[in-house]
């Protein structure tokens, strides 16, 4: 009998906290409407007691899905608890996550608490979240590295308390498969009231195998796999919900698991993360890297083109990466740009339709055809990045053998005008620094890349930037025909949710 794994994304939680990867309210608004289209069955919305912005997206994601569960994290607090229960009171299906740590080294040098006071605070939280509502999730922080026996002690308390899914967190990512199933099947048999609940697993990726793990504890009895978009989050990221639903997908013959995975859309959603944070998925990346699905040598080639499951072991169509992609051009109306974002999974509005529109044939007048990935970018500029403080609003650059490159540069602050001009070891310093001028920012610039979105010589520039300002950090990204354009919109970009972050401060974990 094949059984479902339920699938908890927490790509606008754990995922943001990628170094740099903040969001805003409308671009965590934007990515939870995908994430439901796409299928998971718990979004972890955020951590609404580390700051207001958090508290106002999981609000308003909490009264915007209407069929997933809407999870908020909470530390084993009163405070906490309620923080997070007034984020999520009015979501059709509200669930409250709460966490303590379990491992010795975290009681005694975080917690500086006994293994008995770690239990009663653990009852004392779920007995209060379940008061409050009948989806209760209790975590054991850094459980592959608790003892066995007090981890089933723990457990059985949170259960007993009214906990209806239990979470055995790979915290720092130590766990070997083998020694992480074998721990799952510990705790399946020796925490007497298991059946209550359901398992789950959280595993981080500092060693590689967080899908290797969350694959091998499904396998001993987990029957929840908690994830994120393209395996995002802190360090070396999470275990990545594509690389674990397509396994379920393609190897059902050992693993005898489904999930309500809407694959098809796997992909879009992949491009989404990646515009929304700036953080681009590696080539080589399984499932959605851009190298995924070709193919380069010649016997490969020739075997592909006489049966492609000669290798490749799924096709590129169930991930929702259409091969036969409709292009777009100048003479293209409102209707096929509607039908076709449609397609993608951007169902707008007649506002954001214009928004998109107007810049579609802006983009039209210089680029030959439109493709896919030049829509998605037309999105992200038009509709996420619409309500920013700052925008570019003309540029012009000298450069050359001859010449000392200068910029001279308008962007508006607030709406309002403002220009001027520097030069610059090179054109791309001397916009940075024309901008940095205009906005008065102290941030140092990290790292900054440049790729072409798509082939060919009219392809768009997708630059990304890392910038960092009085400890805080931000990814920016931009994208253009004229690549010196697409590295001010990135900077740009990076200095908004650097703005971001200064309106909306992060309460430390204690």
């Amino acid at each position: 009998m094949t059984e479902r794994i339920i699938i908890f994304d927490t790509t606008l939680r754990d995922g943001e906290q990628s170094p740099g990867a903040s969001m805003n309210t409308g671009e965590k608004l934007r990515l939870a409407t995908q994430l439901e289209k796409l299928g998971v069955d718990v979004l972890e919305a955020g951590f609404p007691a580390a700051s207001d912005g958090d508290f106002e997206a999981v609000s308003r994601i909490a009264g915007h899905l209407k069929h997933t569960e809407v999870a908020a994290l909470a530390r084993t607090s009163k405070k906490d608890i309620d923080r997070a229960w007034g984020a999520i009171q009015h979501a059709a299906f509200p669930r409250i996550h709460t966490f303590i740590a379990t491992s010795d080294i975290h009681l005694t040098y975080k917690l500086r608490m006994n293994r008995d006071e770690v239990v009663a605070t653990a009852v004392e939280a779920v007995r209060y979240a379940r008061s409050l509502t009948e989806r209760v999730e209790f975590s054991a922080e850094d459980g592959s590295r608790s003892d066995r026996d007090f981890l089933c002690r723990v457990f059985e308390a949170a259960i007993a308390a009214g906990a209806t899914t239990i979470n055995l967190p790979d915290t720092v990512g130590y766990a070997i498969p083998q020694e992480y199933a074998e721990l799952v099947q510990y705790v399946m048999s020796h925490t007497t009231n298991i059946h209550q609940a359901v398992l789950s697993v959280h595993c981080h990726n500092d060693l590689g195998l967080a899908t290797a793990n969350t694959l091998a504890a499904i396998c001993a009895g987990a029957r929840q796999a908690e994830v994120t978009i393209n395996g995002i989050g802190e360090r070396a990221g999470n275990t990545s919900l594509e690389e674990v639903v397509m396994a379920l997908h393609t190897r059902p013959n050992y693993l005898s698991f489904t999930s309500g995975i809407k694959t098809e859309f796997i992909y879009p959603t992949s491009r989404l993360v990646s515009m929304i944070t700036g953080i681009p998925v590696q080539p080589n990346k399984a499932i959605v890297g851009a190298n995924a699905f070709s193919h380069e040598a010649g016997i490969h080639q020739d075997g592909v083109l006489k049966n492609p499951m000669t290798y490749e072991i799924m096709k590129p169509e169930a991930i929702g990466l259409n091969t036969n992609k409709l292009v777009l051009g100048k003479h293209s109306g409102r209707h096929a740009l509607r039908t076709h974002l449609k397609d993608l999974g951007y169902d707008l509005s007649d506002e954001e339709l214009q928004l998109v529109f107007t810049k579609f044939k802006e983009l039209a007048d210089k680029k030959k055809h439109v493709v896919d990935e030049d829509l998605e970018v037309l999105v992200t500029e038009g509709i996420l990045q619409s309500h920013d403080v700052f925008a570019l609003d003309y540029l012009h650059v000298t450069s050359g053998t001859t010449v000392l490159p200068m910029a001279s540069v308008r962007i508006l602050i607030n709406g309002r005008p403002v220009q001027g001009a520097e030069y610059g070891n090179g054109p791309i310093d001397a916009v940075y620094k024309a901008i940095a001028g205009l906005t008065g920012t102290g941030s140092e610039l990290l790292r900054f890349s440049i790729n072409a979105i798509t082939g060919g010589t009219d392809a768009q520039g997708e630059v990304t930037v890392r910038l960092r300002e009085n400890g805080l950090e931000a990814m920016g990204r931009g994208a253009d025909p004229d690549v010196i354009t697409a590295g001010a919109k990135a900077y740009i970009n990076g200095l908004n949710r650097l703005e971001y972050l200064k309106a909306h401060p992060i309460t430390p974990m204690e």
